[in-house]
């Protein structure tokens, strides 16, 4: 008979059974269960318990909630087992075993599935317990709480009515908080909270502690599939077919009394990074009361006033757990009279900034490798240090307004501006459906939040600590989040929150801070952040150790390119001289140069141009001094210069209204002149209207039809190399024809250009070494990649245009409608335009390539498009053999990041 359920020592026997990999022992046991048993068998406190498979999990969901043969037996032998282990009866009446049933994934899910503490309590079973302890004030503590657990969690009661027969009690009590409540109000309460269950289940609370353990454990199986865990894992990118197990543990309580507690805490902190132990702890209470926020918690510190040989023993033990996984660890603890109970260890979630600093600093102790410690940190998470952060002299400003609405607890760092919203479905619609930037207020976070919290903008609460649900799934999804701001009081009812007098309404704009804990009335303008984090730098300048692509940057301006080479570029990949042409000093002429017929004026246009693109390339080859520069030809059509052609009918027929409304002879003879010249400015945006402008007169073909133009850019290009290699600068330039589609145009455009060029550097008498190459973005391109090689010095895709002729649809029309459906029907898995296609797209690039390197071996082959700086485009350019790949300044850290990423795998996938 199939194996169901495992004792936590027979970790050993389960690693065998899935063939030796832990990773398996994982996935058969879930995280939570794994590590339990690991901590036993390295010798660690853990409450005797057993798992329920993940396997079991599926096997009840596939056959429709039904458990699998076998598995009530195996159950019923392992409680016989921690009988014996403890002494203890399950369901008995002299002295009762408690259980608790905990959900546990391979992959950690923070609060999304379903846990019940206290089973085994009944009528019966809290008279013996009382007997036993003396203490009928814990008993009923958590008797009720049993009752309101397996209410919520097995029977789908809502939390509300539990909570009113709390704050019933409390006020009648006269107390503020529920440890001030006597046993005599808990006894009270239990049986409030039984007439409640039955009220809303019509049945009476289960008295079979069997029954209570099985609908328990169905519970946590059925919650593998509720809503909150569907939406996480499609957040987190976790499969959906894993299933989860389910963990039985012996009770210990930390709500014995002032020499008992519960806690979490994390070996390192989990927003900065920082070597230091960080957490929250209570003493006198359960640990839902610490995740929940229900309760102001203490910081974890505090322990080594209170219990210091308590602490001494859980620091030692963080330390070997840490060491033992050689990661940042994420442990719960309970203390019950003094004795440290280990209940949980994993992988703590981080903030970005977090991981690369833990990921560094492990690699400097020699904890782990500078290859893991790179491999450790995601693409995603170096984007997370380009997110937006407040300006520091909009926050002076704000704060010199009064408008410093509270501070509370920096859970997870960045900036977050939007309307408050005091719910997570209308978070998710606001944001999903009106597309609004959102803030989801809610006194503290729980589950089923989880869909709300990742439409946000940010998370602010007003209750809960460092180690909350909030703070966990916002550090998780790089959420800024500010939780435990108790200035704030918060009106469900009344869609309102108070911070003193200050009264903030449903729908208003606030921004938070997550970074300083700051949460502030209004709009604050937000900045690009100053990336340089030493352990961020240290980080990539490991990972270039091992990747092989080069990474260059897109920069049509000095500033861009100064920036681009501050975040590690090695060149620039794409330079659009089309950029320049329209700053307002020089659209004048570029629309001069394009409106005449004469050849002279032409001329003269170009000379004036000639100048302001000389001094563009200047400060582009200065900042790059010693690196390539790649000045992509001019590109577009030339309509694209002129006014739109819709704005010039409307201002030519506002023009002739006015004009038969003239007043006097002189305003007439002005209109009439300016009718004359919007008419020829129509004229000729109708003579160069085209049809399909993405595929007309573009390009190398308008390079062909009006020569002069890219003679004056190469002119430019190398007349300002020529004065900057006077005056020591290390300069590259490199050329780029664009559309390139027929070995003859690139031909053609070659000998005129390096003709152009030759007499430049013969002029200025100085010669710099140059590369002309083209950009291969038609497919016919690349099918005769070996063609155009023969008088191509380089090769740059550009992906944008060649997946809109690969797939011969629109981007801008296709983004905007067709496209949406296709991803959503999963026809496509991805957008083309932001992850390159690697079965169409790629496989153009391949051929170019391999053709390409056939007639010239060093053939210099790079990507400009956007999809340079994605990192699944990123590691299909190094599984091509690209040279480098060319992204946005900002996208330059993840791009060396992702570049090292797709290193290490092959290395890995090839065994080496």
């Amino acid at each position: 008979m199939k194996q169901w359920v495992y004792r936590f020592a027979d970790v050993d026997k389960a690693q065998e059974a899935v063939g030796g990999r832990w990773e398996d022992v994982v996935g058969l046991f879930g995280g939570k269960g794994a590590n339990l048993a690991e901590m036993v068998r390295i010798g660690l406190p853990v409450p005797p318990g057993f798992i329920v498979t993940t396997e079991a999990c599926n096997a009840y969901l596939a056959g429709r909630n039904h458990f699998p043969d076998g598995l009530r037996e195996q159950v019923f032998e392992a409680l016989q087992n921690l009988e014996e282990k403890t002494g203890k009866v399950f369901g008995g009446t002299e002295n009762p075993l408690l259980v608790s049933c905990r959900s546990g994934a391979k992959f950690s899910m923070p609060g999304m599935m379903d846990t019940v503490l206290n089973i085994g309590l009944n009528d019966k079973t809290a008279e013996a317990m009382t007997r036993l302890t003396g203490d009928p004030r814990f008993v009923y503590d958590a008797y009720r709480r049993l009752i309101q657990m397996f209410g919520s969690v097995v029977m789908g009661i809502p939390d509300e009515p539990f909570e009113e027969v709390l704050a019933a009690a409390r006020k009648k009590a006269g107390v503020e908080s529920d440890t001030q409540l006597s046993a005599e109000d808990w006894q009270s309460v239990t049986e409030t909270f039984k007439q409640l269950f039955r009220r809303h289940t019509h049945r009476a609370f289960p008295q079979d502690a069997l029954e209570q353990l099985f609908m328990a454990t169905e519970a946590v199986f059925k919650s593998w599939n509720g809503k909150r865990a569907v939406d996480y894992r499609n957040a987190a990118g976790i499969a959906h077919d894993l299933g989860t197990a389910v963990n039985i543990v012996t009770m210990v309580f930390g709500n014995m009394g002032e020499d008992s507690a519960t806690g979490v805490a994390m070996t390192r902190n989990a927003s900065t990074g920082e070597n230091r132990i960080e957490g929250d702890f209570l003493t006198n209470a359960q640990g839902e009361d610490v995740v929940a926020g229900i309760r102001t918690t203490r910081d974890v510190w505090e322990m080594k006033e209170d219990m210091p040989e308590v602490w001494e023993e859980f620091t030692r033990i963080a330390r070997i757990l840490e060491t033992h996984y050689r990661e940042m660890q994420d442990m719960e603890f309970t203390v019950e009279k003094g004795k440290l109970w280990m209940l949980q260890t994993r992988s703590g979630k981080r903030t970005a900034q977090a991981a690369v600093r833990i990921a560094v600093e492990m690699g400097d102790e020699g904890l782990i490798s500078k290859e893991e410690a790179v491999m450790r940190v995601t693409p995603e998470q170096v984007d997370f240090f380009l997110h937006p952060q407040f300006d520091g002299e909009a926050v002076k400003a704000v704060r010199q307004r009064g408008d410093l609405l509270a501070r509370g607890l920096n859970v997870s760092p960045g900036a977050a501006v939007g309307v408050v919203a005091f719910d997570a479905d209308l978070a998710e619609s606001w944001a999903k459906k009106e597309d609004k930037e959102v803030i989801m207020v809610r006194p503290e976070t729980k589950p089923d939040d989880v869909h709300g919290m990742l439409a946000a903008e940010g998370i602010l609460t007003s209750r809960g600590g460092r180690t909350s649900h909030a703070a966990l799934v916002a550090r998780q999804f790089g959420k800024p989040a500010v939780v435990g701001v108790s200035a704030l009081h918060i009106d469900i009812g009344r869609r309102q929150m108070t911070v003193d007098d200050r009264v903030i309404r449903e729908g208003e704009w606030i921004s938070l801070d997550g970074t300083t804990g700051e949460v502030y009335v209004g709009k604050i303008d937000t900045m690009v952040p100053d990336i340089r984090d030493p352990w961020l730098m240290k980080l990539l300048e490991w990972a270039d150790t091992f990747r092989v692509l080069g990474v260059w940057a897109n920069a049509d301006y000095p500033r861009d390119a100064e920036r681009a080479r501050e975040y590690g570029a090695q060149g620039i990949g794409l330079c659009r001289t089309e950029h320049m042409f329209f700053e307002s000093e020089r659209l004048p002429i570029v629309q001069k140069m394009i409106m005449t017929n004469l050849p002279v004026e032409r001329r003269q246009a170009l000379d004036a141009l000639l100048p302001f693109q000389r001094e563009d390339f200047i400060g582009l080859f200065q900042a790059m001094d010693g690196l390539p520069v790649i000045i992509r030809l001019i590109d577009p059509p030339l309509h694209e210069f002129l006014p739109n052609h819709v704005d010039l009918l409307r201002e030519l027929a506002d023009l002739k209204i006015r004009l038969q409304h003239a007043a006097d002879l002189e305003e007439v003879d002005a209109l009439i002149e300016q009718v004359k010249a919007k008419e020829q400015i129509l004229s000729r945006a109708e003579s160069l209207h085209e049809q399909n402008p993405m595929l007309g007169l573009r390009g190398v073909r308008l390079g062909i039809q009006v020569p002069e133009l890219t003679l004056m850019q190469v002119r430019a290009i190398f007349e300002a190399a020529c004065l900057v290699a006077k005056d020591g600068v290390d300069v590259h330039p490199e050329v780029m024809i664009p559309l390139t589609s027929h070995v003859n145009e690139m031909k053609k455009q070659r000998e005129v250009l390096e003709a152009e060029a030759r007499k430049v550097m013969q002029e200025k008498d100085i010669e710099v070494p140059y590369k002309i190459g083209t950009m291969i973005e038609i497919p016919r391109a690349a099918i005769t990649a070996d063609q155009i090689a023969a008088h191509a010095d380089f090769f740059s895709f550009g992906t944008n245009d060649l997946t809109q002729t690969t797939f011969g649809i629109s981007r801008d029309d296709a983004e905007a409608g067709f496209l949406l459906i296709y991803l959503e029907e999963e026809i496509l898995n991805d957008n083309p335009f932001a992850t390159l296609d690697a079965e169409g797209v790629g496989a153009l690039m391949a051929m170019a390539v391999e053709k390409g390197r056939s007639v010239k071996s060093d053939l210099e082959c790079g990507i400009c498009g956007e999809h340079g700086g994605e990192p699944q485009s990123i590691q299909l350019c190094h599984q091509l053999g690209l040279s480098y790949v060319s992204c946005s300044p900002f996208r330059v850290p993840i791009a060396r990041l992702a570049a090292a990423h797709a290193a290490i795998e092959e290395k890995r996938g090839n065994g080496s």
